[in-house]
């Protein structure tokens, strides 16, 4: 298939729904407990993509999709926000971040709040144009926050290997970018979370390739298949998932052949082992710290790290009581389960960063899931 109208089929989604319904029935008739197979997707991509094509709505009750820490605004801990805000309140700084970051809550405010109260801080589509903005403002100090998973971290290394070529002395970043396998093993690791197979994340796998996956099939007995973010990508992800189960497999299967290999992106892989190392420990939202699971710039590269330029409070905070966004992003709770889901807490007033990104799961539930519920739209009817 070429062409984006060709993954958004509704005979051929009404075709993979069927074969969905046929198998999981066979599935659960051979289970110990009347429990739903219980899926998760790990990205937030997938996450909006659910809500938005009504695939929840439309999948049979003996299949349950559960929503993972694939948001990297989700998993921004408070005390990393406040270490961001106190960077860009220095005097002579521009600070610069993606869209999406300017409104998490920190422990008393935002960078949007920060930016209202007189802080340069600027939205950027690239860390590029924090380079750009760099030259053009020499007597000023320019940090980039950088965060995401290994799908953003390379063109925040390129970024880097591109100052230093220019000479470009007054750039710098602050990295948060973290690590998607030992996130993923965290959660394997909880007792609490029951998982019978996942959905793996589609733009990661394009940079570290599909290998990286396989201890999941081969510990931990767990079939994983990557996914692209189209209605019958995703459909397809599942059907393939239900058919390793059917057969008692645990394979890592690539659905997204299109824009994944085995191998990944090796440009983008040796730029990040350019630039960057790995932390000791690193601290999630909702998952605590995980061991080697977050980027830190190199020793070779630290006059472009803002850690080492500027002094920051470097604090633990807590995240705010009324929020559930922990339980959410370790797939314990569903968005709307949240105590201040839809009330006190919505994208015009977000409480937790679950809120705040348009991959977050509660975004995206309050976006299109209660729609969707009343009214019980099928992919098929919305695409018709």
């Amino acid at each position: 298939m070429k062409y984006i109208d060709e993954f958004r089929n509704p005979q051929k989604a009404q075709a993979i729904l069927e074969e969905i319904k046929k198998i999981s029935s066979e599935i659960n008739k051979n289970r110990d407990n009347n429990q739903p197979i219980k899926i998760m997707e790990v990205c937030g991509g997938h996450t909006h993509s659910i809500f938005k094509y009504g695939i929840e709505e439309i999948i049979p009750d003996t299949i349950e999709l559960i929503h993972g820490p694939g948001c990297p605004v989700c998993v921004m801990p408070r005390g990393r926000l406040d270490d961001a805000i106190a960077i860009s309140e220095y005097p002579h700084i521009i600070f610069t971040t993606f869209g999406d970051a300017m409104r998490i809550p920190g422990s008393h405010k935002s960078l949007l709040q920060a930016k209202a109260a007189g802080a340069d801080i600027r939205m950027v589509y690239s860390p590029l144009d924090s380079l750009a903005i760099a030259r053009e403002n020499p007597d000023k100090e320019i940090v980039f926050f950088g965060l995401g998973f290994e799908t953003t971290a390379p063109s925040t290394a390129l970024t880097i290997i591109q100052a230093e070529a220019e000479g470009i002395q007054n750039f710098s970043m602050f990295c948060n970018h973290v690590l998607v396998i030992p996130a993923l093993q965290s959660l394997l690791d909880n007792p609490d979370l029951q998982l019978d197979g996942f959905i793996g994340p589609g733009h990661v796998s394009m940079v570290i390739g599909w290998e990286p996956y396989q201890f999941i099939a081969q510990k931990y007995h767990k079939p994983f298949v990557v996914s692209g973010f189209e209605p019958l990508d995703i459909l397809q992800s599942i059907w393939m998932i239900l058919q390793q189960i059917a057969e008692k497999r645990c394979e890592v299967e690539n659905q997204y052949k299109r824009l994944v290999t085995r191998e990944g992106n090796q440009v983008a892989i040796e730029a990040m082992k350019k630039v960057f190392t790995v932390r000791d420990n690193f601290e999630w939202r909702g998952l605590g710290d995980i061991p080697n699971s977050g980027f830190k710039i190199s020793p070779e590269y630290a006059q472009f790290d803002a850690e080492t330029k500027f002094t920051i409070p470097n604090l633990k905070v807590s995240d705010n009581k009324a929020c559930q966004c922990g339980e959410i992003l370790k797939g314990v709770l569903k968005p709307w389960q949240c105590k201040v889901f839809g009330t006190a807490c919505t994208p015009e007033n977000p409480i937790g960063t679950c809120m705040v990104s348009s991959e977050g799961a509660c975004a995206a539930y309050y976006k299109y899931g209660r729609i969707a519920a009343i009214e019980k739209k099928s992919l098929v009817t919305a695409h018709s």
